[in-house]
């Protein structure tokens, strides 16, 4: 029995230029292939480099690609997984402040909250409309997107505007 297939993104927003190559290598290794990317200059950050590579490959590169980039100091980036037809998609991102962050997605790439987090914030927020608003935004990974938005917009750059702030 094979793996469903699957399809995504990896999102490199920040890297300084050193590691491209460590980064290609890393990647080519988690998609079980060599890898060539095109890497631009982000404008955001004086020295660093971004590139967007579109993969496929079984059901669970994304979570091969996300943890083969974690812990490298200096790298901003995102992976995206497409839900496929029966499986659940996924996006992680990573800060060097703030580590990793890993949401299920639906088909439509929103970010899915399971019911015991939304309860868990309810228990702990109570009657606290304050508390409640921010174990959602915690939830939802809103720390990561804070961070990462000015390096997804450093070009205008139309292909990551799925992965715009909204509100």
């Amino acid at each position: 029995m094979t793996a469903h297939a699957a399809r995504g993104v990896l999102y490199v927003h920040s890297s300084p230029s050193a590691l491209c190559p460590h980064i290609e290598w890393a990647a080519g290794r988690a998609l079980g292939r060599a890898v060539n990317f095109t890497w631009e200059t982000q404008p955001v950050l004086k020295g660093a480099q971004r590139t967007e590579f579109f993969w496929d490959g079984p059901q669970g590169t994304g979570a091969r690609l996300a943890s083969a980039l974690r812990g490298w100091e200096h790298l901003r980036y995102e992976v995206t997984e497409d839900a496929g037809l029966g499986t659940d998609g996924g996006r992680w991102m990573h800060t060097p402040d703030l580590g990793i962050f890993f949401a299920q997605t639906d088909t439509a790439g929103n970010m899915v909250i399971p019911e015991e987090r939304v309860r868990y914030a309810m228990e702990i927020a109570g009657a606290n409309a304050l508390e409640l608003h921010r174990e959602l935004r915690l939830a939802l990974g809103q720390a990561w997107d804070d961070e990462l938005e000015p390096f997804r917009h450093a070009h205008d750059d139309t292909s990551v505007i799925g992965l715009h702030k909204v509100g």
